[in-house]
């Protein structure tokens, strides 16, 4: 489609947009963590999309098919200093208690070995079911870079589930003022080719419902067209993902002994927010489900 004159700056803001996400994919991707004037003139080239953002707050998803894989990518600003930021996320420990938010995630234990420290993730691939029927998901922790005005964290695992292989989950944070703190939260796996045709296939069937969040057209009642597919698929674990570190910060405001009943209810509360996309069941199934795997492991020490 060519551009007319009145389209042409909407086109040319979103080709400008696609060149910074792809910019910041790419760093996410890198040995070396972007620096944080790189981050702050992505988030400036940004500004405007971020304002317009159709999720109600400052939150930009792009996801993409990599050569072996797939990965979402989700950029926000959020009202937390980076120095809470920083404190709160540069812990391994931390993570495990803001990844277990996630609906899937069951259990998460931390191993601290010479080479560094494990974060092991007992993930079931429905809600409700036995914490025995979980699969061990093992990432390496890696803490890349962190000042008082930039933090950078990366998650790296080998092996997974199905034929999936090199889950990977990326944080780069840098200060924006005294106030806000802008965040790219990349996540990505691959898989092999059966573990792809096992996934279309599900998606195709039992998973046809199942929608992302990015646009791609209107319905023949002119209603948005979302996308689905493995793009839809990864889209949506990115935005649970992303919802995890949200809540997480949620949390620090309340009192010690109130922060893991916030959270939770901040993490269901804003999936709940997209329900085309991310509802699974009521808010009190989710908290009964995740206060029994909580007294379950304390139990276990």
């Amino acid at each position: 489609m060519y551009a007319t004159r009145a389209t042409r700056p909407r086109v040319l803001r979103l080709q400008w947009l696609a060149v910074v996400l792809a910019w910041l994919a790419a760093a996410a991707g890198a040995a070396e963590p972007p620096t944080p004037q790189g981050l702050r003139t992505a988030h400036e080239q940004m500004r405007l999309q971020l304002a317009r953002s159709p999720f109600g707050r400052p939150v930009l998803l792009d996801s993409s098919e990599t050569p072996d894989g797939l990965q979402g990518d989700v950029y926000a600003v959020v009202d937390h200093p980076m120095t809470e930021v920083g404190a709160a996320l540069k812990t391994p420990g931390h993570w495990c208690d803001l990844l277990v938010l996630h609906i899937d995630n069951r259990r998460c234990r931390l191993l601290k070995e010479p080479q560094g420290e494990t974060l092991t993730l007992f993930v079931v691939r429905r809600f409700d079911d036995a914490i025995g029927n979980a699969f061990e998901l093992s990432f390496a922790w890696r803490l890349l870079h962190s000042t008082p005005e930039h933090l950078s964290i990366e998650l790296e695992a080998t092996n997974g589930p199905m034929g999936t292989s090199n889950y990977r989950v990326r944080l780069d944070a840098v200060a924006l003022d005294a106030r806000q703190t802008f965040l790219h939260f990349a996540y990505s796996y691959e898989h092999n080719l059966m573990a792809k045709l096992a996934t279309q296939a599900y998606l195709a069937t039992f998973g046809a419902d199942k929608v992302g969040f990015t646009v791609v057209g209107k319905t023949p009642a002119g209603t948005p067209e979302h996308i689905r597919g493995l793009r839809g698929l990864v889209e949506r674990n990115a935005m649970r993902y992303f919802l995890t570190l949200d809540a997480y910060l949620a949390g620090l405001d309340a009192p010690p002994s109130q922060q893991a009943d916030r959270r939770l209810r901040h993490w269901y509360a804003a999936a709940e927010k997209h329900p085309r996309q991310l509802h699974e069941v009521d808010l009190e199934t989710y908290l009964a489900l995740k206060r029994a795997d909580r007294e379950r492991d304390r139990g276990a020490h």
